[in-house]
């Protein structure tokens, strides 16, 4: 479960709470280490979204901008992420020709709704979504998604045309197509790669991104290699885009909103996973309805500001956190360093080869893929394995966005099974004593002649009201003697809902037809004792059937029954 969030502490600037001008150096310094990185990975994610380089840009200096007013989190770092960009692409080819007028205006307009519904799961304070994915989902997800990255950079790094069409399409393109590779892209992808690779092995806050995309302009400049395949960027255009809010018709909205309501779910899973793995007060859980809040109003800004959709990045937050970064001050150092780029050294990125910022994507790839994890879920949970497996092919063989969709799906679908399949257990007391333990291998306990006592261990909904009902009425039905009396321990049972209260009473008049006494232990959730009462069933029960512990049940409802060592 999430941790509970923090009410708002202040309608704007809450990441900037408590800031000491003592704090500027530290903040300067880990906004130029971010510049660093931030310029080649926006151009390389805008390029992987069927954009221009420069609009990646102008999403992250809205986006930035903008979360360090309304956002919670002192170092999350905002803007075009690699997670998302293959979704949304995928998503918008089929409405427009990638880099037209109308794919540009469509994917600022799936900002803005993004934004929207963000924007609205941080107001309803609906943080909970940020459990929606499971680790195994979302490691079959983040597998998926390199997988996409890659066959879309490969046409660049390999200095061959680009095949469009279905992910096997594309594959067996680059198959095709592999003779006639360039061996001068393939090295400077190649080396990019390398080179950011060994950089952050040594240390995250190294630029090993922007390092070798100087590199690979010298040498592509020098060695005359635009002659050998590898393509250069062009002409960026300098300067900023007007702001406005692009034109948004009932028909673009219907046809949007799906793929909106997607990436928004997406953005708020990794927002939430930021928001824990690098909170702004260790000693304090994350506000992570203040992130959805700051994200919700990035997004919007970044529409508003010819960008795209943008996330939080777990690897940009955890080089502001890492380079020393004291707030969102930081972030801002970054966005006057694009600006001035932007505004007064756009020229200087006309011969960046395209191969180069592959590359980049390419580490990116290899980086998201969670090897380890994989691994850890297969030794211990081969079940969830398999949820990795589905994951990964329904993202690699069915559209992106149908495929992440099936994602989110599997990882819902995984958690309702779990609770229609909870575990029951049987308890028996432990000799000597007045504790009542679960039957394990190193503990057989005693039983009492006559005598019943049942945990179960999830909330009672209409989700696993008849395993409930069904795993009662195989105790009483098929003891091995008669029962008198049931006890039901209800530590685990923290919740009781409509339905699962009828799967209850027919316990009750079960147990009662067949002679026997129910009883209920230790019921500590405060929700369930309102429900109790609220459904009608501390009546059916009676007050004198509800105890504090197991024992004080027993002694109470069956004082003479003889105690049964364990076999």
């Amino acid at each position: 479960m999430a941790a509970p969030n923090r009410a708002f502490a202040l309608p704007v600037f809450r990441s900037l709470a408590g800031y000491r001008t003592s704090f500027i150096g530290a903040d300067l310094i880990a906004g130029l280490t971010l510049a660093a990185i931030v310029i080649p990975e926006q151009m390389a994610t805008a390029r992987l979204g069927g954009l221009p380089p420069q609009a990646g840009f102008f999403a992250f200096i809205a986006a930035a901008a903008v979360f360090l007013v309304f956002g919670a989190n002192r170092f999350m770092s905002v803007g075009a992420d690699s997670t998302i960009a293959p979704i949304f692409a995928g998503g918008l080819m089929l409405l427009a020709a990638g880099g037209s007028g109308a794919y540009l205006a469509d994917a600022a307009a799936l900002a803005l709704l993004v934004g929207v519904f963000v924007l609205a799961a941080g107001i309803a304070r609906m943080g909970w979504i940020a459990d929606l994915l499971s680790t195994p989902v979302t490691t079959g997800f983040l597998a998926g998604i390199a997988v996409h990255i890659v066959a879309s950079q490969a046409p660049a790094a390999m200095g061959v045309p680009a095949v469009g069409g279905s992910l096997p399409d594309q594959i067996a393109g680059l198959v095709i197509a592999a003779p006639r590779a360039s061996l001068a892209a393939l090295a400077i992808a190649g080396g990019v790669a390398a080179l950011t690779t060994v950089a952050h092995l040594i240390s995250p806050r190294i630029p090993g991104p922007l390092i070798g995309m100087v590199l690979a302009t010298l040498a592509a400049q020098a060695l005359g290699l635009e002659a050998h395949g590898v393509a250069v960027l062009g002409r960026i255009p300098a300067g900023l885009p007007p702001l406005g809010a692009p034109t948004l018709t009932p028909e673009q909205i219907l046809a949007l909103a799906p793929l909106a309501l997607l990436i928004a779910l997406v953005v708020m899973v990794q927002t939430g996973a930021t928001s824990r793995a690098f909170p702004s007060d260790p000693h304090e859980p994350p506000d992570i309805n203040g992130d959805y809040v700051g994200l919700g109003v990035a997004n919007i800004a970044a529409g508003m500001f010819g960008g795209f959709p943008v996330d939080a990045s777990p690897p940009r937050t955890g080089v502001v956190a890492e380079s020393g970064g004291r707030s969102q001050i930081a972030g801002l150092v970054a966005v006057a360093v694009v600006v001035l780029l932007l505004l007064f050294g756009a020229g200087l990125l006309t011969n960046v080869p395209r191969a180069a910022l592959s590359g980049v994507l390419l580490f990116v790839a290899a980086r998201i893929v969670r090897v380890g994890e994989m691994r850890r879920v297969l030794a211990t949970s081969p079940t969830e394995f398999l949820l990795i497996v589905a994951t990964t092919g329904a993202i690699v063989i069915l559209p992106i966005q149908s495929g992440a969709a099936v994602g989110i799906g599997l990882s819902l679908l995984y958690g309702m099974w779990s609770s229609v399949q909870p575990r029951s257990y049987e308890l028996h007391r432990v000799p000597g004593s007045t504790v009542w333990w679960p039957t394990t291998p190193t503990h057989k306990g005693e039983t009492l002649e006559g005598v019943s006592v049942i945990g179960f261990q999830a909330p009672l909904t209409f989700i696993n009201a008849d395993t409930f009902r069904r795993v009662m009425f195989d105790h009483l039905d098929h003891a091995a003697a008669p029962l008198k009396l049931l006890v039901l321990e209800a530590t685990g049972i923290i919740g009781i809902d409509y339905t699962a209260a009828q799967a209850f009473k027919a316990v009750v008049e079960h147990c009662r037809a067949a002679g026997a006494t129910f009883a209920v232990a230790r019921l500590e959730a405060v929700d369930a004792h309102h429900a109790l009462r609220r459904l009608g069933l501390r009546d059916l029960i009676g007050d004198d059937h509800i105890f504090p512990s197991v024992e004080e049940a027993v002694r109470a409802l069956a004082p003479d029954a003889r105690a049964v060592p364990q076999t």
